[in-house]
């Protein structure tokens, strides 16, 4: 039988989304029904068949020294602005630790995508000379996790998983098995993309996986839709600080990650098992690790990225392992409304599934109605939903799934008579 984890209490966090510069404004974005997808306006973009895309505003990025901006990939900036504003909030909640013993764990799908396009760029056009030398520890997928280390000066490991789609949901579950093994006090962990470029738009359009709606930005991202036409590229940053329970002051959870279930499809490198079989592994083993049953639940929120295969399986997988309970559970599709973050996907989500409970309030799925008949799961269509309060806690089961088959859940809970509003 699976060993029941230490639940991980979250102390603090911090995002950059296409909603808000942080945590609050992604939030009220994401309650507010606000869509933050853009048309591209820029010169490179106006060849490609897809010219929408999530993006973080300018503003976002003041904060960052000129040097980082000059010497770090836009995906490690994104790391390092989430990951300062986690660690600022943990450190108001849980003073005193020491930097020997905090690690950081910063997943990420691609790493420095706007790099290696640019310097590839340089390097044809200009020859050998004109490549930046700092070209590889740019790009490579443990530069964020890296950068933040030093940054804010922590001694305790630095990780970078990278599981596509997963990696920011991966990279909480790594963080409590650190916790766990006592490896570590504190866990910073997430997530990070910086994928909306030229090659990142053409590599992806290739597959034939992004939306194309060019003339309805707002609306082209259609998770569980019956007209969805595929995902839309975004960019962004999600970072958590993970303590174990039992070291955390009294009061100073935000919430807890209670357990994760994790599998993996051996099926294809990009489509996933058409009916969620091994997605519904990583389900059931979370809430068995959790001590979790369906019933207990409140919310689910879904992976859902609006491709017509991932969408069909998931919704396969949750009824599956929820059986009737799938009849009236609120499921919440968050990237009607972010669009895909990729390898952030799943910490910026998870803050959300966070705030959700705390709030008692499930956003609404935009852009889903009209469902798609195969997608047999009470989705918020109409409207937020207001989540039904528990004797001690709330419960959200959490997916994040990625190419290569990659299936990452999470059991989120807050407490039912603290819950309270964030600014």
């Amino acid at each position: 039988m699976p060993k029941t984890p230490e639940r991980s209490a979250i102390v603090g966090w911090g995002s950059v989304t296409p909603l808000g510069s942080n945590p609050h404004t992604t939030w009220q974005g994401a309650l507010g029904g606000r869509s933050g997808i853009q048309a591209l306006h820029d010169p490179w973009s106006s060849d490609l068949a897809t010219r929408i895309a999530g993006r973080v505003e300018d503003a976002a990025f003041t904060p960052l020294e000129p040097i980082l901006r000059r010497r770090a990939d836009r995906c490690a900036q994104l790391a390092l602005l989430a990951a300062r504003q986690a660690w600022g909030m943990a450190l108001e909640r849980a003073p005193g630790l020491d930097p020997d013993r905090v690690a950081v764990v910063i997943g990420t799908g691609i790493g420095g995508l706007s790099t290696m396009h640019e310097q590839h760029m340089q390097l044809s056009e200009g020859g050998p000379s004109r490549v930046n030398p700092l070209t590889v520890p740019m790009l490579i997928p443990d530069a964020p996790a890296g950068q933040v280390a030093i940054d804010l000066g922590l001694h305790g490991g630095a990780h970078a998983p990278v599981s596509a789609c997963a990696s920011g949901a991966e990279a909480m579950m790594l963080a409590q098995m650190l916790l766990n093994d006592d490896r570590a006090d504190l866990v910073l962990a997430g997530g990070t993309e910086a994928p909306v470029n030229r090659l990142g738009l053409v590599g992806f359009s290739a597959m034939r996986a992004l939306s194309s709606r060019n003339d309805a930005p707002e609306q082209a991202s259609r998770p569980y839709s019956t007209d969805r036409d595929g995902f839309v590229l975004s960019e962004g940053a999600g970072v958590l600080a993970m303590m174990r329970d039992c070291d955390v002051p009294t009061g100073a959870a935000l919430g807890w990650q209670l357990a994760s279930g994790s599998s993996s499809d051996g099926h294809h490198i990009v489509a996933p098992e058409p009916q969620g079989i091994q997605a519904s592994r990583a389900i059931d083993d979370a809430l068995r690790r959790a001590d979790v049953d369906p019933a207990d639940l409140c919310a689910v929120q879904a992976h859902a990225t609006g491709t017509n295969l991932g969408d069909l399986a998931e919704a396969r997988a949750l009824r599956r392992s929820l059986g009737p309970v799938a009849d009236f559970l609120p499921v919440y599709a968050p990237k009607g409304q972010l669009g895909h973050l990729l390898g952030a996907a799943g910490s910026v989500e998870a803050i959300l599934g966070f705030q959700a409970l705390r709030e008692g309030i499930l956003p609404q799925s935009i852009n889903a109605d009209p469902l798609d008949p195969g997608v047999d799961l009470a989705v918020t269509t109409s409207g937020p939903v207001k989540l039904p309060d528990h004797p001690s806690e709330r419960f959200m089961l959490k997916n994040a799934f990625g190419f290569g088959g990659h299936n990452i859940s999470l059991i989120l809970a807050v407490p039912c008579s603290t819950a309270a509003r964030l600014d």
